[in-house]
């Protein structure tokens, strides 16, 4: 079955064999597959234009100053980071928690079960600690933990939570989404970013995981909130330096191995965190260096680990936090409030007796009356308990992000229906296009091309392009063209310009040039090693990877019309993700781009969650906020009056498209279905 959309270009429709010779079709694979620009010049692009992006640390003049930096950054995080979309109503709801059994086998504490409501509909387990005592209030601790399937069960972290009762604090055992009770696939962290896409922020999630677990605490008449404190290990060390930092009610912060500055990470690929640690728009607003400083005059502790075997490893993590932390710490005339820790028994990536006693010693200096608290290991293994006598029952339905983003998208794309008549399409297109290109954050790239290479055979001249863009981008191009050419098709496909051969072959044959190209993050311009994780990043730095992908699709065919007098342009993909930059590219690039075919496009953008899409496998279709405002109709919709075909549409595609006759006939053009 095709779709096709007319208006007075020609279509190719057949497969037609221009080569039949076993050379001719050996010489397109081999120019196809021929490298353009190395290997390594993808990730240095990527590293350089990400650490140009990053903010850095104020001048600082006064504790004034500072102060009104510090409260425009929290509020900007809150706003435009962590709290977007439906989140803000999340964090509204009151924190729910239900108490379901007590461990009471110590004569000097009692661990009681509960669970609470992260967000409605999804309920975390935890275990609180609470000394039998009558000392009055004591401090209370939020510990939180990382990428460990054992969550609260962890030996380390039971052992550092007993030792917190036992000295007379409560102390709370909180699961990490993702981790525990809560491993199952549908909590995996990249699929937090379902909700990015719907325009709620998966961080929310995340952060009122944390915050919650604070106000339990503060509700618990034994804690004193004027000493609250909060520590984990790795992702818990990761969500420590975030809470902290945003949260005025911690006190005390001991971070352990969680973090390092985003360039730090961009240099250090050990560093690159998950979707949470490296959050859309962030970096729009504060590096790590930002909030370890908006701990001043806090107490702060910074643990890292001399040999850490997983990453953030002190010799390169430590030193930028303290760099920009210190100045901001001596500011308020309290230097002592902030210290390091580097770990060096075991020094691997850990969270055992020698850091948690220098966790002890902050305790010691900073909660209580000198003489009063011992810094020493109380705790035996033989306290431990097993994950099954910890298990705190969930409910059935329990949702997790999968769930929530289907809550999310039963109401997208927000003002679905296409407005009539040919004036109110044209302004809907015009406001439509603002938006679009807002939540692309579509670049201008101009071109500057570098011819590497050419060579002739089988009547096809190859030409291999080095296509420069924006000062920042290479996209490598293979350009095959004959005597005589009707126009240029640009081809791009999930696999890379490589898995182009038939494509180019039929094209070619039909008369077409042919420029195979491979924009940001496919094929050659593929990074080589943690390619989503910098994907994640360049989101975070408040960029788009899909409109730099749109934006690559548009400079090309600008490049090509002024090249070739004006002849036409079509884009040709084949995958889903290829289709999609490309239908945004149609619909943004003006008079750039005269056609489409698509083969492989999504019936409807909805499918990525319902297909339970994760953003480690194809990072750019997680484009924050897209299906608020659109579904493929609408790209669709506003790439009209442009000629489109659709190769092999699913029937989900057909039923999406229904209306969009109507909408072609509003700009004189044809549309029609043939199957």
């Amino acid at each position: 079955m095709s779709m096709r959309f007319f208006s007075g270009w020609v279509v190719v429709s057949g497969i037609l064999v221009m080569v039949s010779q076993a050379d001719g079709e050996t010489t397109l694979q081999e120019w196809l597959a021929r490298p353009v620009i190395g290997t390594q010049l993808p990730m240095d692009e990527v590293q350089k234009f990400t650490e140009e992006h990053i903010p850095r640390m104020p001048e600082l003049s006064s504790v004034r100053a500072w102060e009104r930096h510090k409260r425009r950054i929290r509020k900007q995080m809150f706003k435009r980071v962590i709290f977007r979309g439906e989140a803000a109503k999340w964090r509204r709801s009151k924190t729910r928690v239900v108490w379901t059994g007590v461990i009471d086998e110590d004569p000097t504490y009692s661990m009681k079960k509960l669970r609470y409501e992260v967000v409605p509909g999804l309920w975390a387990p935890a275990i609180l600690y609470l000394p039998k005592s009558n000392t009055g209030q004591v401090p209370g601790v939020l510990n939180v933990n990382g990428h460990a399937k054992e969550g609260k069960a962890l030996d380390y972290k039971q052992l550092r939570c007993i030792n917190q009762v036992k000295r007379g604090m409560v102390a709370l055992n909180v699961e990490w989404v993702g981790m525990g009770q809560l491993s199952s696939a549908n909590y995996l962290h990249y699929r937090s970013n379902q909700l990015d896409l719907c325009g709620t922020s998966g961080l929310s999630v995340f952060y009122l995981a944390m915050e919650r677990g604070l106000d339990i605490l503060e509700d618990c008449d034994k804690v004193d909130r004027k000493r609250i404190a909060v520590t984990g290990l790795s992702g818990g060390g990761w969500q420590t330096i975030v809470i902290s930092s945003l949260d005025k009610r911690v006190r005390l912060s001991d971070p352990v191995a969680g973090y390092s500055s985003f360039r730090t990470r961009a240099r250090f690929l050990t560093d690159l965190g998950d979707s949470e640690q490296t959050p859309v728009d962030m970096a729009t607003v504060a590096d790590y260096t930002h909030l370890t400083a908006l701990r001043a005059p806090r107490p702060t502790l910074l643990t890292f680990n001399d040999s850490d075997d997983c990453c953030f490893a002190s010799d390169h993590a430590l030193p930028p936090l303290l760099e920009a932390a210190r100045p901001v710490f001596q500011l308020y005339g309290q230097p002592e409030s902030l210290r390091f820790h580097r770990n060096t028994d075991p020094g691997t990536h850990n969270f055992e007796k020698d850091n948690r006693l220098a966790l002890y010693r902050m305790f010691r200096d900073f909660f209580y009356e000198k003489g009063s608290f011992s810094a020493e290991e109380i705790a035996q293994k033989s306290d431990l308990k097993t994950k099954e006598e910890l298990y705190v029952p969930l409910p059935d339905d329990n949702a997790d992000f999968n769930t929530l983003a289907f809550r999310l998208m039963e109401s997208l794309p927000r003002n679905k229906k296409l407005p009539r008549g040919r004036f109110s399409a044209l302004r809907w297109q015009s406001r439509a296009r603002r938006q679009l290109q807002q939540r692309v954050r579509l670049p201008e790239l101009t071109v500057v091309s570098e011819l590497v290479h050419q060579e002739s055979k089988n009547g096809i001249e190859a030409s291999f392009w080095k296509l420069k863009m924006g000062g920042h981008w290479t996209v490598p191009a293979v350009e095959l063209a004959q005597k005589e050419n009707t126009g240029t098709v640009i081809l791009v496909g999930d696999g890379g310009k490589k898995s182009l051969v038939e494509k180019a072959r039929s094209f070619l044959a039909s008369g077409f040039r042919v420029l195979a190209v491979d924009p940001f993050y496919f094929g050659e311009s593929s990074i080589a090693e943690k390619d989503f994780l910098f994907a994640l990043l360049i989101s975070s730095i408040g960029e788009r990877p899909l409109g730099i992908q749109a934006g690559q699709l548009i400079g090309i065919s600008n490049w090509i019309k002024k090249n070739h007098e004006g002849t036409p342009v079509t884009i040709a993909t084949q995958g889903s993700r290829s289709s999609l930059f490309a239908l945004i590219a149609a619909g943004l690039g003006g008079q750039s781009i005269d056609g489409l075919v698509l083969h492989g496009s999504m019936g409807s953008l909805k499918e990525i969650i319902e297909n339970n899409g994760s953003v480690d496998k194809t990072p750019e279709l997680f484009c924050f906020g897209l299906l608020e405002k659109f579904d493929i109709e609408q790209l669709v919709a506003l790439a009209a009056p442009r000629s489109i075909e659709f190769i092999q549409p699913t029937a989900r595609l057909v039923e999406e498209l229904r209306s969009i006759e109507k909408w072609y006939s509003y700009f004189g053009a044809d549309f029609s279905l043939k199957y």
